[in-house]
């Protein structure tokens, strides 16, 4: 697998300085054992699919290209991965094969640049952060003479694992499968947490000479350390967090790993200065991106594409997703933001309220049982209980505009599309279909008749009725 473009660049910092590396991502796994129609790699986990967790954590670093390698048809992760290149394994034929797949993208993305190592990651493994794939690089980078580094940890149960045999010197000598190790074997607890470093110049030419002489007849990557142990090569292992490595394969994993990302991104929040009343109930993506000073109330739901800035205020129960949210706005309890909602600077979003494709301007209130959707509402407004913008006709969409200081007064339908101008009154149980002027006062609902004496004589003939 040598390749002009993957020559030595030279070792001689060991740290990150010089990101001289790319990145093979390993995502054709079908997802048989998740009982899924879709592939194993596009399972979401906070917010985004597994190998996205994969591809930002190496990203960071900056490989000098990153391939992810995909099964015949999987055009979906394509699609997920993009803009990193993709090649396809076909048929699936062990980790090895995989790695002789992305050979061609690999070298049509590294012509012209030096690249001293190769990472092999796996698709499945969101867990992996940039500070433990770092690490990997340093410790195949602290030693130029190493070939390869392992990845190893030290699971509570290593049973499935396999095990790393360390030789006298404390390089590796070998990977044992747990179902070929000795009792001695069995005993060690560094196990094979299946991802490595690759020296590009000396390693990496050897998967091609890895064979499939295995019960399976696949070609394992793992066979390339005693490939280079026999050319006289040094291996290494890089003992890293066992979470970092948790592979899913189940759905059980998939909650596993989804629990564990939770609690990280949790801490995270509050490292950087946001208040979670009961963190162990807010659930967050990826994403989601928190100023200082932020309180967020039980049972709050983060979805892709949110952003708080300072000092905003999140009651319990709440749901957002695709929101802007500005410095002292307070949403909630029970509020629901829908992807293009925008609250400025202390908006008011309250109970039972839902916004979609919508901006509020500064100091706007919604605080009761509303829906705000393709909506632009100037800043001052009130919003009144039950008011809903009529946005959809059954086949197209409409924008409702509000201007400045409004007051729409409770259960006020507008039906889109419509302008009412700055300091407009609506009175309450209005329906308004037409353009309001600036500073008008608008009643638009049927006429009020009273008929005095009428409901004594109803009731009877109602009570009548229902006896007979």
């Amino acid at each position: 697998m040598s390749d002009p473009g993957m020559s030595d660049p030279g070792m001689s910092d060991p740290g990150m300085s010089d990101p001289g590396f790319a990145a093979i991502v390993l995502a054709a796994g079908e997802g048989s054992r998740l009982k899924s129609a879709h592939p194993k790699v596009l399972h979401g986990l906070a917010g985004q699919p597994l190998v996205r967790h994969v591809i930002d954590a190496v990203q960071t670093l900056g490989p000098l290209a990153t391939v992810v390698v995909i099964g015949q048809g999987m055009d979906a992760v394509a699609r997920a991965v993009a803009p990193c290149p993709t090649a396809i394994q076909s048929p699936p034929q062990g980790t090895a094969d995989a790695v002789r797949a992305a050979r061609g993208a690999l070298a049509d993305s590294l012509a012209g640049k030096t690249c001293g190592d190769v990472l092999v990651l796996f698709g499945d493994t969101p867990l992996l952060r940039t500070e433990t794939i770092a690490e990997l690089l340093r410790v195949r980078r602290r030693a130029p003479d190493t070939a390869v580094a392992v990845a190893g940890f030290r699971p509570a149960d290593p049973a499935a694992y396999g095990r790393l045999v360390m030789d006298a010197d404390g390089n590796l000598a070998r990977i044992v499968e747990a179902k070929d190790a000795s009792p001695a074997e069995l005993a060690i607890g560094l196990c094979n947490g299946g991802i490595m470093a690759l020296d590009a110049r000396r390693a990496l030419p050897l998967v091609d000479r890895i064979g499939n002489d295995n019960a399976k007849g696949e070609f394992y990557l793992t066979d390339i350390v005693a490939l280079a142990r026999a050319e006289g090569l040094s291996c290494r292992v890089a003992e890293l967090p066992a979470e970092d490595l948790l592979g899913v394969n189940t759905r059980a994993e998939l909650a596993a790993a989804g629990a564990v990302l939770q609690t990280r991104l949790r801490s995270r929040a509050m490292e950087n200065g946001a208040t979670l009343v009961a963190p162990e109930t807010v659930w967050f993506c990826a994403d989601t991106r928190l100023g200082r000073d932020v309180v967020i109330e039980p049972n709050v739901i983060f979805g892709p594409g949110v952003t708080l800035a300072n000092n905003v205020h999140i009651l319990g129960f709440s749901h957002i997703t695709g929101a802007d949210i500005a410095s002292g706005a307070i949403v909630g309890p029970f509020a629901r933001l829908r992807p293009g909602a925008v609250l400025e600077t202390d908006v008011h979003v309250g109970n039972f309220v839902e916004v979609k494709a919508s901006r509020l301007g500064p100091g706007t209130k919604a605080n009761h049982l509303s829906y705000l959707g393709d909506s632009e509402i100037g800043g001052g407004t009130n919003i009144g209980a039950g008011t809903i913008t009529c946005n959809y006709d059954g086949f197209n969409k409409s924008r409702t505009v509000i201007g400045k200081r409004a007051f729409i007064g409770s259960n006020t339908a507008l039906v889109a599309p419509l302008t009412i101008g700055d300091g407009v009154i609506v009175a309450a149980g209005s329906v308004i279909v037409s353009d309001v002027p600036p500073d008008a006062l608008t009643v638009a609902r049927g006429q009020q008749i009273d008929k005095p004496g009428r409901a004594v004589e109803l009731r009877a003939r109602l009570q009548k009725k229902k006896k007979g």
